[in-house]
C-alpha cells in the first residue's frame, strides 16, 4: 500500500494546481461553519461579559445600541453628547454614583481616547502594570494592547488627533505625557488611551492655555483691554502641550455644567436603587435616557443568532454544492485517466490496484485538508478574542 501512496502523492504533486483547488474547497467547506460558530461564540462572550459588568448607562436620547457600543466598547458611531449637569442630576438622587465617559471625539494614532476619572479604573478593576494612573491635566494612561501597538510606555509623549479631518475648528492636537500602562484585561480597555475628562475637554477646545497677556509686552497680542477682561488677537500662541511651566495657564470658558460628555456609567447602591432610577426615566420627561447595557446587547445577540440560522442554511447549501462539484471533478478525472489506467492493466495491474490508487489520492487529499483545518482552527482559537475585540472597537 505504501507504493500506492507514493504514486498517488507523485500524481498530486504533478497536478498541483488541481490538488490545491480541491484542498482549498474542502478546507473552506469544513472550516467555515466551525469558524462562524467560534467567532459568534467569542463575540457573545465578550459582549455579554462586558455589558453584564455595566449596571446602568445614561446618555442622550437616540439609539441605545450606539450609546452602548460607544461608551462601553469604545467603538461604533458616537452618540449625541449630554451635559455634565444631566449627569449631576442623576447623582443628586442619592441612589447611585456616576463615572463620566467621553469618547468618539478624538484618537491617538488610531487608538480611541477615552475621557473619564480615576473611578473608572476602580470600577473596571484596572491596575497599572507599569507606572501609575493620571493625576493631573495633560497625562494619559494606555491600555495594554494600545501600548504594545504604539510602542509607548511611561515617560513617552502621545499626540491626539481629531476623529474627523473636518473637525479641526473644534478639537485640536494635544500632546499628552504617558504616565502608565494598564495590565491586560482582555476587554476593550486594552485598546484605549485614557485621559482625565478635563484633558478631554482641552482636546475639544473647550479649555486651552496660552501666553500670559498680563506679562506680554507685544501690543499686537491684545485687541482690547479693560479692568475686567483682556480680548486677545489670533496672534496669541496656544499651548499644544501641558507642562509644569504652563499648566496654570490652562483654563475653561463657559458654564461647567454645560460641558459635554458621551455618557456616564451609573453604579447604583443596590438593586432597589437601580430600579428606582430607571423609573425616573420611564415617562420620557427627562432629556437623557437610562438603559441597562446587558438588555441592549442581549437583543442584539438574539438578532445575530437569528441571522446565523439563515447563514447556517446557506453554508449547508454551499457545502452540498461543493461536495457535488468535487464528486464531479473526481469523476471527470477518472474519465480523463482511462488511457493511464488502460496502460496499467496492460502492464498487469488489476482493477483493485487502480481502485487503491484512487483511494490513496482521496486519503492524501483528506489528510492535507484535515491538517490545514486543524491548524486553522487552532489559530482561530488563539486569536479569536483579539479579532473580536478589534471588530467591536472598529
Amino acid at each position: 500500500m505504501i507504493d500506492h501512496f507514493y504514486l498517488a502523492w507523485r500524481y498530486l504533486i504533478f497536478h498541483r494546481a488541481r490538488s490545491a483547488v480541491i484542498v482549498a474547497s474542502l478546507l473552506l467547506v469544513s472550516v467555515l461553519p466551525i469558524a462562524l460558530e467560534r467567532i459568534l461564540g467569542e463575540t457573545e462572550r465578550q459582549l455579554l461579559n462586558r455589558s453584564a459588568t455595566t449596571p446602568l448607562l445614561v446618555g442622550a436620547k437616540g439609539s441605545a445600541l450606539d450609546l452602548v457600543m460607544s461608551s462601553v466598547y469604545f467603538g461604533g458611531r458616537a452618540p449625541e453628547p449630554i451635559s455634565l449637569a444631566e449627569i449631576e442630576q442623576v447623582e443628586a438622587e442619592g441612589l447611585a454614583y456616576a463615572i463620566p465617559i467621553h469618547t468618539g471625539f478624538t484618537t491617538a494614532r488610531g487608538a480611541p481616547i477615552v475621557g473619564t476619572t480615576v473611578d473608572y479604573f476602580d470600577f473596571r478593576k484596572l491596575a497599572p502594570a507599569n507606572g501609575r494612573t493620571f493625576t493631573t491635566l495633560g497625562e494619559s494612561v494606555l491600555g495594554a494592547q494600545a501600548a504594545s501597538r504604539l510602542g509607548l510606555g511611561p515617560g513617552d509623549a502621545l499626540v491626539s488627533s481629531p476623529e474627523s479631518l473636518f473637525d479641526l475648528a473644534g478639537a485640536y492636537p494635544l500632546k499628552t505625557r504617558v504616565v502608565g500602562v494598564l495590565a491586560p484585561s482582555g476587554t476593550p480597555d486594552d485598546l484605549a488611551v485614557f485621559v482625565d475628562t478635563k484633558t478631554a475637554w482641552v482636546m475639544l477646545g473647550i479649555g486651552h492655555g496660552h501666553q500670559d497677556l498680563e506679562q506680554e509686552g507685544d501690543p499686537t497680542l491684545v485687541i482690547s483691554r479693560d479692568d475686567e477682561r483682556i480680548v486677545s488677537s489670533a496672534k496669541v500662541r496656544q499651548y499644544q502641550e501641558i507642562t509644569e511651566a504652563n499648566r496654570d495657564s490652562f483654563h475653561f470658558h463657559g458654564d461647567a455644567s454645560g460641558y459635554p460628555l458621551s455618557a456616564a456609567l451609573i453604579v447604583p447602591r443596590d438593586e432597589r436603587s437601580g430600579t428606582l432610577l430607571l423609573g425616573r426615566f420611564v415617562d420620557g420627561s427627562l432629556d437623557a435616557q437610562l438603559i441597562r447595557p446587558q438588555l441592549v446587547i442581549e437583543d442584539v445577540m438574539n438578532t445575530i443568532f437569528r441571522i446565523k440560522n439563515v447563514l447556517d442554511l446557506a453554508v449547508g447549501v454551499v457545502a452540498v454544492a461543493a461536495t457535488l462539484a468535487l464528486l464531479m471533478v473526481f469523476t471527470l478525472s477518472f474519465q480523463l485517466r482511462q488511457d493511464e489506467l488502460r496502460t496499467n492493466f496492460e502492464m498487469g495491474a488489476s482493477r483493485g490496484t487502480a481502485a487503491r490508487l484512487l483511494l490513496a489520492e482521496v486519503i492524501l487529499l483528506a489528510t492535507m485538508t484535515a491538517t490545514l483545518a486543524a491548524g486553522s482552527i487552532m489559530l482561530l482559537d488563539r486569536f479569536s478574542a483579539t479579532i473580536v475585540r478589534g471588530l467591536i472597537v472598529s
